[in-house]
Protein backbone atom coordinates (compact mmCIF):
# COMPACT_ATOMS: atom_id res chain seq x y z
CA UNK A 1 0.00 0.00 0.00
CA UNK A 2 1.32 3.42 -0.92
CA UNK A 3 1.56 6.30 1.52
CA UNK A 4 -1.48 8.60 1.45
CA UNK A 5 -1.18 11.91 -0.34
CA UNK A 6 -3.18 15.09 -0.20
CA UNK A 7 -5.24 16.28 -3.14
CA UNK A 8 -2.78 19.14 -3.47
CA UNK A 9 0.11 16.66 -3.79
CA UNK A 10 -1.80 14.48 -6.24
CA UNK A 11 -2.53 17.51 -8.42
CA UNK A 12 1.12 18.55 -8.47
CA UNK A 13 0.46 21.85 -6.69
CA UNK A 14 3.43 23.95 -5.62
CA UNK A 15 3.58 23.52 -1.84
CA UNK A 16 6.39 26.00 -1.31
CA UNK A 17 5.29 28.69 1.15
CA UNK A 18 5.38 32.21 -0.27
CA UNK A 19 7.98 34.77 0.69
CA UNK A 20 6.52 37.07 3.30
CA UNK A 21 7.28 40.11 1.17
CA UNK A 22 4.98 38.71 -1.52
CA UNK A 23 2.15 37.82 0.86
CA UNK A 24 -0.44 39.31 3.15
CA UNK A 25 -0.21 38.22 6.76
CA UNK A 26 -3.70 37.85 8.20
CA UNK A 27 -3.72 37.53 12.00
CA UNK A 28 -7.05 36.11 13.13
CA UNK A 29 -8.64 36.81 16.52
CA UNK A 30 -5.47 36.89 18.60
CA UNK A 31 -7.42 38.52 21.40
CA UNK A 32 -7.30 38.51 25.20
CA UNK A 33 -10.53 36.49 25.29
CA UNK A 34 -8.42 33.40 24.62
CA UNK A 35 -6.05 33.97 27.54
CA UNK A 36 -8.47 33.48 30.45
CA UNK A 37 -12.04 32.44 31.13
CA UNK A 38 -14.22 29.92 29.31
CA UNK A 39 -12.34 30.22 26.01
CA UNK A 40 -8.79 30.04 27.39
CA UNK A 41 -6.66 28.03 24.96
CA UNK A 42 -4.05 25.61 26.33
CA UNK A 43 -1.57 26.55 23.59
CA UNK A 44 -2.25 30.29 23.46
CA UNK A 45 1.08 31.42 24.97
CA UNK A 46 3.42 29.56 22.59
CA UNK A 47 1.22 30.40 19.59
CA UNK A 48 1.27 34.10 20.48
CA UNK A 49 5.07 34.06 20.79
CA UNK A 50 5.43 32.45 17.36
CA UNK A 51 2.85 34.79 15.82
CA UNK A 52 4.70 37.80 17.28
CA UNK A 53 7.99 36.64 15.76
CA UNK A 54 6.21 36.03 12.44
CA UNK A 55 4.66 39.50 12.57
CA UNK A 56 8.06 41.08 13.21
CA UNK A 57 9.53 39.30 10.16
CA UNK A 58 6.51 40.23 8.04
CA UNK A 59 6.95 43.89 8.98
CA UNK A 60 10.65 43.74 8.05
CA UNK A 61 9.87 42.10 4.68
CA UNK A 62 7.12 44.53 3.72
CA UNK A 63 4.16 42.18 3.91
CA UNK A 64 0.65 43.53 3.79
CA UNK A 65 -0.53 43.07 7.38
CA UNK A 66 -4.16 42.71 8.38
CA UNK A 67 -5.39 42.12 11.92
CA UNK A 68 -8.79 40.46 12.29
CA UNK A 69 -10.69 40.89 15.56
CA UNK A 70 -13.91 39.14 16.44
CA UNK A 71 -16.57 41.56 17.66
CA UNK A 72 -19.08 40.29 20.18
CA UNK A 73 -21.86 41.95 22.10
CA UNK A 74 -21.11 44.54 24.81
CA UNK A 75 -20.59 42.78 28.14
CA UNK A 76 -20.20 39.37 26.47
CA UNK A 77 -17.52 37.33 24.78
CA UNK A 78 -15.24 39.36 22.51
CA UNK A 79 -16.55 42.70 23.73
CA UNK A 80 -14.31 45.03 21.71
CA UNK A 81 -14.93 47.90 24.16
CA UNK A 82 -13.40 45.84 26.98
CA UNK A 83 -9.95 44.38 27.58
CA UNK A 84 -11.21 40.87 26.83
CA UNK A 85 -11.90 41.84 23.21
CA UNK A 86 -8.60 43.64 22.66
CA UNK A 87 -5.85 42.25 20.45
CA UNK A 88 -3.09 40.87 22.71
CA UNK A 89 -0.31 43.31 23.53
CA UNK A 90 2.40 41.27 21.79
CA UNK A 91 0.56 41.66 18.46
CA UNK A 92 -0.75 45.20 18.86
CA UNK A 93 -1.34 46.72 15.43
CA UNK A 94 0.82 49.61 14.31
CA UNK A 95 -0.96 52.81 13.30
CA UNK A 96 -0.70 52.00 9.58
CA UNK A 97 -1.88 48.38 9.91
CA UNK A 98 -5.44 47.52 9.02
CA UNK A 99 -7.80 46.11 11.68
CA UNK A 100 -10.97 44.45 10.43
CA UNK A 101 -13.72 43.45 12.83
CA UNK A 102 -15.90 40.45 12.06
CA UNK A 103 -18.97 38.83 13.57
CA UNK A 104 -18.75 35.39 11.91
CA UNK A 105 -16.02 32.72 11.90
CA UNK A 106 -15.06 33.31 8.25
CA UNK A 107 -13.09 36.57 8.17
CA UNK A 108 -14.37 37.31 4.65
CA UNK A 109 -18.05 37.13 5.64
CA UNK A 110 -19.60 40.56 6.11
CA UNK A 111 -16.23 42.35 5.97
CA UNK A 112 -14.10 44.10 3.37
CA UNK A 113 -11.19 41.65 3.75
CA UNK A 114 -11.45 40.49 0.14
CA UNK A 115 -11.45 44.08 -1.12
CA UNK A 116 -8.49 45.01 1.07
CA UNK A 117 -6.49 42.04 -0.20
CA UNK A 118 -7.40 43.04 -3.75
CA UNK A 119 -6.11 46.54 -3.09
CA UNK A 120 -2.86 45.10 -1.74
CA UNK A 121 -2.36 43.05 -4.90
CA UNK A 122 -1.45 39.99 -2.86
CA UNK A 123 -2.83 36.58 -3.96
CA UNK A 124 -0.85 34.72 -1.29
CA UNK A 125 -2.12 34.94 2.26
CA UNK A 126 -0.51 33.62 5.43
CA UNK A 127 -2.90 32.89 8.29
CA UNK A 128 -2.12 32.67 11.98
CA UNK A 129 -4.38 32.88 15.00
CA UNK A 130 -7.29 31.45 16.88
CA UNK A 131 -9.02 29.04 16.77
CA UNK A 132 -7.51 26.56 14.34
CA UNK A 133 -10.67 24.52 13.84
CA UNK A 134 -13.03 27.50 13.70
CA UNK A 135 -12.04 30.92 12.35
CA UNK A 136 -8.70 29.92 10.82
CA UNK A 137 -10.31 26.95 9.08
CA UNK A 138 -13.38 28.90 7.91
CA UNK A 139 -11.22 31.67 6.49
CA UNK A 140 -8.84 29.28 4.71
CA UNK A 141 -11.74 27.41 3.12
CA UNK A 142 -13.35 30.64 1.91
CA UNK A 143 -10.01 31.89 0.56
CA UNK A 144 -9.88 28.98 -1.91
CA UNK A 145 -13.25 29.99 -3.34
CA UNK A 146 -11.90 33.53 -3.81
CA UNK A 147 -8.85 32.38 -5.78
CA UNK A 148 -6.31 32.99 -3.03
CA UNK A 149 -3.36 30.75 -2.20
CA UNK A 150 -3.26 30.13 1.55
CA UNK A 151 -0.48 29.13 3.90
CA UNK A 152 -1.16 28.47 7.57
CA UNK A 153 1.53 29.05 10.19
CA UNK A 154 0.57 25.94 12.14
CA UNK A 155 2.45 26.63 15.36
CA UNK A 156 1.14 30.22 15.46
CA UNK A 157 -2.40 28.85 15.80
CA UNK A 158 -4.18 27.18 18.70
CA UNK A 159 -7.55 25.84 19.71
CA UNK A 160 -9.32 24.32 22.71
CA UNK A 161 -10.65 21.01 24.01
CA UNK A 162 -14.08 20.13 22.61
CA UNK A 163 -16.82 17.74 23.75
CA UNK A 164 -16.86 14.58 21.63
CA UNK A 165 -20.65 14.13 21.69
CA UNK A 166 -20.35 10.90 23.69
CA UNK A 167 -19.77 12.32 27.15
CA UNK A 168 -16.03 12.73 26.72
CA UNK A 169 -13.73 15.27 25.14
CA UNK A 170 -11.12 15.58 22.44
CA UNK A 171 -7.95 17.42 23.39
CA UNK A 172 -7.02 20.78 21.94
CA UNK A 173 -3.94 19.16 20.42
CA UNK A 174 -6.04 16.56 18.61
CA UNK A 175 -8.51 19.18 17.36
CA UNK A 176 -5.64 21.42 16.20
CA UNK A 177 -3.82 18.65 14.36
CA UNK A 178 -6.97 17.28 12.75
CA UNK A 179 -8.03 20.72 11.53
CA UNK A 180 -4.60 21.26 9.95
CA UNK A 181 -4.63 17.83 8.30
CA UNK A 182 -8.06 18.51 6.82
CA UNK A 183 -6.93 21.90 5.49
CA UNK A 184 -3.74 20.44 4.04
CA UNK A 185 -5.72 18.14 1.77
CA UNK A 186 -7.04 20.90 -0.50
CA UNK A 187 -7.19 24.30 1.17
CA UNK A 188 -3.78 25.36 2.44
CA UNK A 189 -0.05 24.83 2.67
CA UNK A 190 0.82 24.00 6.28
CA UNK A 191 4.13 25.38 7.54
CA UNK A 192 5.90 26.19 10.78
CA UNK A 193 6.09 29.92 11.51
CA UNK A 194 9.89 30.02 11.53
CA UNK A 195 9.95 28.57 7.99
CA UNK A 196 8.13 31.65 6.70
CA UNK A 197 10.69 34.26 5.71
Amino acid sequence: MTAPKTLLELSGADLTPPRLGDAALVLIDIQNEYLAGPLALPGAGPAIARAAALLARARERGSAIIHIAHRGKPGGLFDRTADRGAIVTELAPLADELVIEKELPNAFAGTDLQAQLGTSGRKNIVLAGFMTHMCVSSTARAALDLGLRTTIAADACATRDLPDGRGGALSARTIHELALVELSDRFAIIAQAEALT
